[in-house]
């Protein structure tokens, strides 16, 4: 994609999201947790997409903000619809787009009638900020064709550090429907468990197909280590991040920030 230059007269929107970019695909700061665990999750993401997809493949990319995953879907060969609530974002992307690709699709996801169209859909923290996941994943299971894939990633609610509920703990959850939607991490409602994305994805008709747990708090910067990313070589934070990736599964639960999980919609649901 290609890379653009801040301009004063941009409306806020489009700074806001010039900031993240910064991080995220100009690797403005690359010593900092944001851009690791970015570029950690990307990698991941897109590698199983690339799993179950072959290029040619139709993509929904929901809530997809300044459309770096759509656009590197889009180079990568898939035919992408991009989604958000945001508008006045399309021509920020469109700034950056380079070939491939791309539909346009603003606005509410659930209003658009996209019903089985999709090969697969990303759903890339996007889930924590809805105040009912459960009708959020059934909905957007919804609209894959017959055998068609999910891929989301959400922060991983077991991870030791995590001081938000789980959504099986809380008996209405209507009670956040007017703060939801928000960005970034105030935004967070809920933030899911293993068994919880496990049932979720039964009620709407999935199966997790694979499931990682990514991003240990050296990659991520917590716990007061962005100090140590300004010292350390990049080589050596993705040693340490394949090490924690290969321990055992009750550890990184507890250990790892990330889940990313591949949901596949069964060739006999309707």
């Amino acid at each position: 994609m290609k890379e653009i230059k801040y301009q004063e007269d941009w409306n806020d929107s489009w700074k806001h999201s010039y900031q993240y970019d910064l991080l995220e695909v100009y690797e403005s700061d690359n010593t900092c947790g944001y851009f690791y665990s970015y570029d950690n999750r990307r990698k991941h993401t897109l590698e199983l997409i690339q799993k179950v997809a072959k290029p040619g493949a139709k993509i929904l990319d929901v809530a997809a903000a300044q459309g770096n995953f759509t656009l590197s879907l889009a180079e990568l060969g898939y035919e992408v619809t991009w989604n958000d609530l945001r508008e006045e974002l399309i021509d920020y992307v469109k700034l950056k787009w380079e070939y491939g690709i791309v539909h346009y699709a603003p606005g509410n996801i659930f209003t658009l009638d996209f019903n089985a169209e999709f090969d697969v859909v990303l759903i890339a923290e996007v889930i924590e900020h809805v105040a009912h996941p459960d009708d959020f994943l059934r909905n957007i299971a919804q609209m894959l064709k017959p055998g068609g894939h999910i891929v989301l990633s959400t922060p991983n609610g077991g991870y030791f550090n995590n001081r938000l509920p789980r959504f099986s703990d809380c008996p209405d959850p209507s009670q956040y429907e007017a703060i939801q939607f928000k960005p970034n991490s105030d935004g967070h409602i809920f933030l899911l468990h293993l068994d919880e994305i496990e049932h979720l994805s039964h009620q709407a008709g999935l199966f997790i197909k694979e499931t990682l747990l990514i991003t240990n708090p050296l990659t991520n910067g917590h716990l007061k280590l962005h100090y140590l990313l300004k010292l350390l070589p990049k080589s050596w934070v993705q040693t340490c991040e394949k090490l924690t990736c290969s321990t055992p599964l009750a550890v990184k639960c507890k250990l790892q920030i990330t889940t990313i999980a591949l949901l596949t919609q069964s060739k006999s649901t309707n």
